[in-house]
C-alpha cells in the first residue's frame, strides 16, 4: 500500500498478491529448465462402468473390422474381431491386452481412415482397462502422492515464511488440506462421476464444507487455509496456458461487457440494499463485490470506504456461498442449451464472483469457455482499482473519514498484482517459446495449476460457515446480494449474447 513518504516496497514479498506471482514464476522456471515430474494416477473406473463402455464400442469395432476387410487390412480386421470376442467374454484384462494389440497394429495400417479409427479404439479401451482403483491406491502411486505433497508443502511454506506469517502452524495444517484435496481427486476422477460434470474442484468444495459445517476446523488447520494465495498461484500458471492472442481477441469485448455489468449491477445492488435499510458503507461493499469480482473487490471496497471489517467478512462469505451453486449450474445450463463456448465463457466470467470458481465453472463448460471466462474475469479485475478509487473519492465528498486523500496511484495499489503474473506468463509462452516446447512445459505445469485450484476450493469450503451467513443483519445483506446477483445473471447473459454471440460484433475465434 501507499505510504505518506513513498511506496512500501515490502509489499513485493509481504503480500500474497505478489508472492503468488513469484511462486508461480518459480514453478514455471523450474519446468522450463527441463525438470520432469510424474503426477500421481487418479483416474479409475468400476468394472460395471468399463464393461458398459466396452459394450458401447462394439458397433464401431464391427464397422472397423468390415472396413479393414474391404481395404485389405487383415491385421486390423483380426485384432478388431479378437477385441469384440474379449468384450463378449467380459474379461477386462483380456480386453486391455487385445486393445493394445489393435493399437500396435494401427501403426502398420496403410489406409489413413482405418489407421485413425483403430488407433482411437485401441488406445481408448486399453487406457480404460487399466484405470483401476487398486492402481490409484497402490504403494507406488501413494508414494507419488507423498512426493507431490512435499513439493506443494515446500512451495507453500516458502511463500508463507517470506510473507512473515506463522510458518509452524502452516506446516502442521497443510497436510490436512492436501489430504482433502487428494480425496477430491479420487472421488472426482471416477469415470461415472466425472461423466456428469462433477469435477474435482466441486468435491474439494463439498469436503471442505462438510468439515467446516458438521465438524469444527481445528486451529492448526485454519493456519493453512490460504484461499486467495492458492488461487492466485494457480492463475499465474494458467497464464502460460492462455494464449495472448486469445486475450487480445476477447479482451476488448470483455472490457465493454465489464463496464456495462459493473455500472448496472452496482447500481441495482446499492439501490436494493438501501431499500432494505442498509447503510451506504455496507451497500457499497456489497455492490462492488457482486458487480466486479467478489472477494478481491469486497476487500478493495472495504479499504476505500474504510468499512467495518465484519461487513467485509460477511460479504466475502456471501460471495463464496453464492459461487457454489453458480459454478455448478451455469456450465450445465450452457451445455444443456448448446450455448457457444465464447458466450458461455463470457457469461460465467461476468457473473461468478470468485476467480477460482470462474475457472472451475469454465473447465466444466469446456476449455474454450474457460479461456474466455478467465479473460472476461480479468477485464473485471482490472477495474478493481478504478472502482476503489472512485469509491474513495465519493466517500470523501460524502464527508466520510477515509484517511489520506485518494490519489490516482491508488489504482495501481488496488490492482490485483497476480494479473501481472498471468499476463507476463501468457506473453512469454505465446511469443518467446516454440509451440512444441511451450506445450511440453505446460504438460507439466498444468497438473500443478489444477492442484493449486483444488487446494483453494478445499479452503473455500473450510472457511464457509452457513450459520454465520444468517447471523448478521437479519438476512438483509444476503437478500440484497442475492437479488442483485439474480439481476446480474440475466443482464450479463444478454450482454454475452450481444457481444460474444455475433449479434453486434463478429464472434471471437477461440
Amino acid at each position: 500500500m501507499a505510504q505518506k513518504n513513498g511506496i512500501d516496497w515490502s509489499s513485493l514479498w509481504k503480500k500474497d498478491d505478489w508472492m503468488s506471482v513469484w511462486i508461480g514464476f518459480l514453478i514455471l522456471i523450474v519446468f522450463i529448465a527441463g525438470v520432469k515430474f510424474k503426477m500421481p494416477t487418479w483416474k479409475w473406473m468400476t468394472d460395471a462402468a468399463f464393461f458398459e463402455k466396452a459394450k458401447g464400442s462394439i458397433a464401431k469395432i464391427e464397422e472397423l473390422a468390415r472396413n479393414a476387410e474391404a481395404k485389405g487390412e487383415g491385421q486390423i480386421k483380426d485384432a478388431a474381431l479378437a477385441l469384440k470376442a474379449a468384450i463378449d467374454a467380459k474379461d477386462r484384462k483380456a480386453i486391455g491386452d487385445v486393445a493394445g494389440k489393435l493399437l500396435a497394429a494401427s501403426k502398420e495400417a496403410k489406409d489413413k481412415d482405418i489407421k485413425k479409427s483403430a488407433e482411437k479404439l485401441g488406445k481408448d479401451l486399453k487406457d480404460a482397462s487399466g484405470q483401476l482403483i487398486g492402481k490409484v491406491l497402490s504403494g507406488e502411486n501413494l508414494l507419488q502422492m507423498l512426493y507431490l505433497l512435499i513439493i506443494l508443502w515446500i512451495l507453500g511454506t516458502i511463500g508463507v515464511a517470506i510473507m512473515g506469517q506463522p510458518v509452524g502452524k502452516f506446516i502442521a495444517g497443510f497436510p490436512a488440506v492436501y489430504i482433502l484435496g487428494a480425496l477430491s481427486f479420487i472421488i472426482g476422477n471416477n469415470s461415472t462421476i466425472s461423466y456428469y460434470g462433477l469435477e474435482v474442484v466441486f468435491w474439494a468444495l463439498i469436503l471442505g464444507l462438510i468439515v467446516s459445517n458438521i465438524f469444527r476446523v481445528p486451529d492448526f488447520i485454519r493456519a493453512a487455509v490460504k484461499t486467495e494465495y492458492f488461487i492466485k498461484i494457480g492463475l499465474v500458471l494458467l497464464g502460460a496456458e492462455v494464449l495472448f492472442t486469445t486475450i487480445a481477441k476477447v479482451g476488448a469485448y470483455g472490457m465493454i461487457q465489464s463496464v456495462l455489468v459493473i455500472v448496472a449491477v452496482f447500481y441495482v445492488c446499492f439501490w436494493i440494499a438501501k431499500r432494505l435499510g442498509l447503510d451506504d458503507e455496507f451497500a457499497a461493499i456489497l455492490g462492488t463485490a457482486v458487480s466486479i469480482c467478489g472477494v478481491s473487490a469486497a476487500i478493495a471496497a472495504g479499504g476505500a470506504v474504510k468499512g467495518d471489517p465484519k461487513k467485509v467478512s460477511h460479504t466475502i462469505s456471501l460471495v463464496l456461498l453464492c459461487a457454489i451453486p453458480m459454478l455448478i449450474l451455469e456450465p450445465l445450463v450452457a451445455k444443456a442449451v448448446g450455448m457457444a463456448p465464447a458466450v458461455a465463457g463470457a457469461w460465467i466470467g461476468g457473473t461468478i464472483d470468485t476467480t477460482g470458481a470462474v475457472v472451475a465453472a469454465g473447465a466444466i463448460a469446456g476449455e474454450a469457455a474457460m479461456a474466455v471466462a478467465v479473460v472476461v474475469k480479468m477485464a473485471q479485475n482490472v477495474l478493481i482499482g478504478a472502482a476503489a478509487f472512485l469509491l474513495a473519492i465519493w466517500f470523501v465528498f460524502k464527508g466520510r473519514e477515509v484517511g489520506e486523500a485518494p490519489r490516482a496511484v491508488e489504482i495501481w495499489y488496488r490492482f490485483p498484482k497476480f494479473v501481472v503474473g498471468f499476463i507476463v506468463a501468457s506473453i512469454v509462452f505465446s511469443f518467446f517459446m516454440s509451440e512444441p516446447f511451450a506445450k511440453a512445459v505446460i504438460s507439466q505445469t498444468s497438473g500443478f495449476r489444477v492442484w493449486w485450484f483444488t487446494l483453494a476450493f478445499v479452503c473455500i469450503g473450510l472457511e464457509t460457515n452457513f450459520k454465520e451467513l444468517v447471523a448478521m443483519g437479519g438476512g438483509r445483506p444476503a437478500a440484497a446480494f442475492l437479488l442483485a446477483q439474480l439481476f446480474n445473471v440475466f443482464w450479463t447473459l444478454l450482454l454475452a449474447y450481444l457481444l460474444f454471440g455475433g449479434v453486434l460484433f463478429p464472434p471471437p475465434k477461440i
